[in-house]
């Protein structure tokens, strides 16, 4: 295996076209795979089929408190559902709000009311000057794409292996009062499959924001999406802002979504103090109630924190081959040519790599013209821009194991052509 760094330009050219010859083959192959976003694999949603029986009767639709759950009503959830989120996540069943099937769209709701109503005493974001969200990087696009919409401006945070840099987290927050939150996803993060050590938690809780109406958005989307038998714990947030009387900090987000039904889930938010109580009343005005037959289906389907569990192994056992078989090949070929480097999740939906700096735009699209369409480059930064232009985000979750076999190795002779285009021209 040839070290790519230490070619000569000779060696670079030779090297080049024995590598196009390989990649026209692959374009002549007529490839069409989409690993752009982090979907679960037919054979996870298969898992969930037996969910869609467990309501099928008349009396199959009283939930607790005799509440009929095809009728209006039961805003903030049904409490055997509160019951069942807490006993899994540990976090006080008290502090949840059930959704719908989108805690993106919950994220949105909590942005829309501090935009419009503010908190803390504190006026309006609308109506205050320019505002700004911190954005652990690389981090989930999507969180991102909101604080934009609603025109803040978004400032990036280097990851660090535990977490986002908290030194230059806890500089710019407790001195800016215009820094209004920022953006966490804990636990095997998106897409580095980073999970926040205790340290990390406990310096959240002991911010000291110089504004008032400062948030943190955790959105625990990967708490039980583990890809080895073992969890890597995680501080509660919650209950160490408690500590500290600091109930109006965090705000937590769960869902179903890659559990169950991407498109029929459950979403969840868990919050404390007037946040909750705020929400609350939103959520009484925004809706009538939230699907509680989907609700009861979930419980019934789920149970308990044994059985939840035991669901998840069975997902576990589906994904562990498939980011085994991308790690493999990342290993085989660029362990001894390392113009590439990459994480080795313990959960999560991603793998994060990196190429040499300016490779990464032409590496997708490079792939993206043999027929493999993966996440841009750049979009897990604030804009979509990547200072080093070197991060892409690899998603195995959704195709077969035979489809990824082909896509991986397509992707390791892109990241070797831009290497080399790079130093060539």
């Amino acid at each position: 295996m040839k070290n790519f760094l230490f070619l000569n330009k000779n060696e670079i050219l030779e090297e080049y076209n024995k590598l196009l010859k390989v990649y026209e083959n692959f374009k002549r192959k007529n490839i069409k795979l989409d690993m752009s976003r982090g979907k679960p694999g037919i054979s996870q949603l298969d898992l969930s089929l037996d969910l869609l029986d467990t309501v099928n009767s008349k009396s199959d639709f009283i939930a607790r408190g005799k509440i009929d759950v095809r009728n209006y009503g039961v805003c903030d959830g049904l409490e055997e559902m509160k019951d069942f989120i807490s006993e899994v996540t540990g976090v006080n069943k008290d502090y949840f709000i059930v959704g719908g099937n989108s805690s993106l769209s919950m994220m949105f709701d909590a942005i829309s009311f501090f935009m419009i109503h503010g908190s803390c005493g504190v006026e309006p974001w609308c109506k205050q000057k320019k505002i700004k969200f911190l954005c652990p990087s690389p981090g989930y696009d999507r969180h991102f794409r909101i604080t934009e919409y609603f025109g803040m401006e978004l400032v990036m945070i280097p990851m660090n292996s535990d977490g986002p840099d908290m030194d230059m987290v806890e500089q710019l927050v407790n001195k800016d009062a215009s820094i209004k939150g920022i953006w966490c996803v804990p636990k095997y993060s998106n897409p580095g499959g980073v999970t926040y050590s205790d340290e990390v938690v406990r310096r959240f809780a002991n911010l000291e924001p110089a504004a008032p109406d400062f948030k943190i958005f955790w959105d625990n989307a990967y708490f039980a999406h583990d890809l080895t038998p073992n969890t890597v714990p995680l501080l509660d947030i919650a209950e160490e802002c408690n500590k500290l009387n600091k109930q109006e900090m965090p705000i937590l987000f769960y869902s179903t979504s890659k559990i169950t039904f991407p498109g029929s889930g459950i979403a969840f938010m868990a919050c404390m103090g007037s946040n909750l109580e705020n929400f609350k009343k939103m959520y009484s005005v925004k809706t009538v109630g939230f699907d509680k037959i989907n609700q009861l289906r979930h419980v019934r389907f789920l149970k308990d924190r044994v059985n939840f569990f035991n669901h998840m192994k069975k997902h576990r056992e589906i994904l562990k081959p498939k980011f085994d078989i991308i790690l493999n090949h990342l290993s085989s070929e660029f362990e001894r040519n390392p113009i590439l480097t990459w994480n080795v999740p313990k959960g999560g939906y991603f793998i994060s790599v990196n190429t040499v700096s300016g490779c990464a735009k032409r590496t997708v699209q490079l792939c993206k013209e043999a027929g493999v369409n993966l996440t841009d480059a750049g979009a897990s930064f604030p804009y979509g821009k990547d200072p080093e232009d070197s991060n892409i985000r690899l998603a195995p979750t959704f195709p077969s194991l035979n489809e990824l076999e082909c896509a991986i190795r397509l992707f390791c002779i892109c990241v070797k052509l831009a290497f080399l285009e790079k130093n060539l021209y």
